[in-house]
This record gives structure tokens, C-alpha cells and sequence, in this order.
């Protein structure tokens, strides 16, 4: 790609890129600080990838979602994952109708644009299996019958990373589908006054549509066309490898504390949130500084770990910290 080319790209990608700082402004409305959760809900819904949110109750993850979705206009939906949730709860079922003497299908909540799973580690296997095939293949199978889902769709999901009790822990082969991994700190002190203000005053301001499905929809094809130097694509699979195997990346110190590393899942998705992560700064190319901001999102649900590792008390993030430290920057 020529010079001129990346500049003529970049400019096309700043004016593009105008209306997600108008989203922005207008979920400030109803959210108070939390701008990296929202950075990371728009880089989910301009990337087309699923995201799960870590956090105590009460940091605004439901507001945000909702809001989101009321800003461009989509059909929301909630599921609140409980211990007793069935399959035919989320994806539909077929009823009988005794007058035709048939079948019909109804369909069920997670027929929408943005379907919230609150505390989806709250519901046992059998359900997290019929949400794979819709996070996945973009679509349900009821029956006989295969439906697609809408477009736009994504799946939102929360946790609540305290209470264990009466939780099921996903499977690695569906934490993998989530793009980001996202946890949700609490708000700072001047934000939390004007959050008391705000809802005790009685006056909750409404969302107003500022962009539509059409507009998201081109984005995610301009996202594409971010241009990516192969530097920075081995920047890249260099992370990646160095979570696989630490020993060739001169961090032996880490091969006893990772029981696997990141799939090529997440070179895919870490290609893919840098580009976002650059439309979101309305820049037509991808720079090593965009890979290190969402590199943590990307890689911390990604890595396992070792007994060893847990015994000391060491995080994913630890991990991610020591290989980004360690990985030469182009």
C-alpha cells in the first residue's frame, strides 16, 4: 500500500468513524464514567464479536447494554441465567396447537440484536451448549428448522466474579467464542457523587437513537479495510506464540504457571480488536500501541492456568504483562 493510499484511507476512516463519538456522548446521558466498559461495547458490536463482563453488581453493565442498544435503535433482549433455565428458555420451542392438531414454532429471547445473559454462569451445561450454536453459527436450530439470527447480533454476557455458590464454570470451548474479556472496576469518587445526584434527583434522561443498523453495518466493512503492516502482524502472533510456549520467547519463568495458551482464535480476535480499538481513535491503520490496549481483553479469559499458578495467587494478567514487557515492539 502506498503512501498516498494509507492517507486517502485514513481520511475516509476519521470521517466515518464521526458517529461513534456521537453514541458516545449520548450513553453519558445515563452512564456515568465507565469509559473503558463502553469503549469495549462498541468495539464488540463494530467487530461483530461476543463480549463477557466481570464486575460486582451495581457497576452499570445492564444500563450500559440497554442504552447501547436504545442509542442505534435495536431490538434488546434480557435472559437471566438461573440454576433452573432450560434450553426452550432461550432459543424457543415448538407448541402444539390442539385446534390444528400441529406444531408451531415460537421463538425465544434470543431472536435480537443484543441479547443480555445476565450471570451466565448461573445456568448449567444443556443451556450454555444451545447458546454456543447462536454465538457461532449466527443461528438456532428449533426442531427440524434452522433460523437465522438478526444482523447485527451479539451476545453480552456478566458475571459476577465473587459468589461461587450455585454457579457452573463455562467451558474453555465457550469463554474462546467471547472476543473481549472485560472486568468492570467501580466508579472513581467525584463519579459516584454525581451517580447518587443522578438517581436521586427523580429525572432519568432517556436514550435517542443517534445512528442506525445500516451505519454499523458499513463500519464493520471499513474495519476490515484498516490497513495492518506486517510488522505489526508479527508483533501479534509473537504474543500469542509467547503464551503457547514461553521458553522460545525467553520467559522459561512462565512455562510451569500456563497449562495452554491462546488459540489462533485469539491472534484472529487480537487482529481484529486492534483495528476496532484504531476505527474507535479514527485512524486507518493499526499501531503496536492499539495491540497492547486490547491485548489484555483478548488474552486474559485465553490462558490457563497451572495448579502451580493458582497456589501463588498469579493472574492472567500477570502473565499478559510479562509477555508484552518482554515482546520486541516493531
Amino acid at each position: 500500500m502506498t503512501h498516498i493510499d494509507i492517507q486517502a484511507l485514513n481520511e475516509r476512516i476519521k470521517n466515518a468513524s464521526l458517529f461513534v463519538d456521537s453514541i458516545k456522548e449520548e450513553l453519558k446521558h445515563t452512564i456515568i464514567g465507565q469509559e473503558y466498559m463502553v469503549s469495549r461495547l462498541l468495539m464488540g458490536l463494530l467487530s461483530g464479536g461476543h463480549i463477557l463482563l466481570e464486575g460486582v453488581p451495581g457497576l452499570a453493565k445492564t444500563l450500559a447494554i440497554k442504552s447501547l442498544a436504545s442509542a442505534i435503535h435495536a431490538q434488546f433482549s434480557r435472559i437471566q441465567f438461573t440454576p433452573d433455565l432450560l434450553p426452550a428458555d432461550v432459543i424457543g420451542t415448538m407448541i402444539y396447537n390442539p385446534k390444528t392438531m400441529d406444531f408451531s414454532v415460537k421463538k425465544g429471547p434470543v431472536f435480537a440484536n443484543f441479547v443480555l445473559a445476565d450471570e451466565i454462569n448461573r445456568a448449567p451445561a444443556k443451556v450454555q451448549s444451545a447458546l454456543l450454536e447462536a454465538m457461532q453459527e449466527k443461528q438456532i436450530t428449533i426442531g427440524e428448522e434452522t433460523f437465522m439470527l438478526p444482523d447485527p447480533f451479539l451476545v453480552l454476557a456478566t458475571q459476577n466474579p465473587i459468589e461461587q455458590e450455585g454457579t457452573y464454570r463455562l467451558p474453555e470451548a465457550q469463554t474462546d467464542r467471547f472476543m473481549l474479556k472485560c472486568v468492570i472496576q467501580y466508579p472513581s469518587f467525584e463519579e459516584e457523587r454525581n451517580i447518587i445526584r443522578q438517581n436521586t434527583s427523580g429525572r432519568f434522561p432517556e436514550i435517542n437513537q443517534v445512528a442506525n443498523l445500516e451505519q454499523i453495518k458499513e463500519a464493520r466493512n471499513l474495519i476490515k479495510q484498516i490497513y495492518m503492516d506486517e510488522k505489526i502482524e508479527k508483533y501479534i502472533l509473537d504474543i500469542v506464540f509467547a503464551t503457547r510456549d514461553p521458553e522460545t520467547a525467553r520467559l522459561p519463568k512462565l512455562k510451569p504457571l500456563i497449562q495452554y495458551g491462546g488459540s489462533p482464535r485469539a491472534s484472529i480476535n487480537l487482529a481484529l480488536a486492534a483495528k476496532t480499538y484504531a476505527f474507535l481513535q479514527h485512524r486507518g491503520y493499526v499501531i503496536p500501541e492499539d495491540i497492547r490496549s486490547v491485548a489484555y481483553d483478548v488474552l486474559r479469559h485465553r490462558i490457563g492456568l497451572t495448579y502451580e499458578a493458582e497456589a501463588e495467587n498469579i493472574r492472567p494478567e500477570n502473565i499478559i504483562s510479562d509477555i508484552l514487557n518482554r515482546t520486541d515492539v516493531p
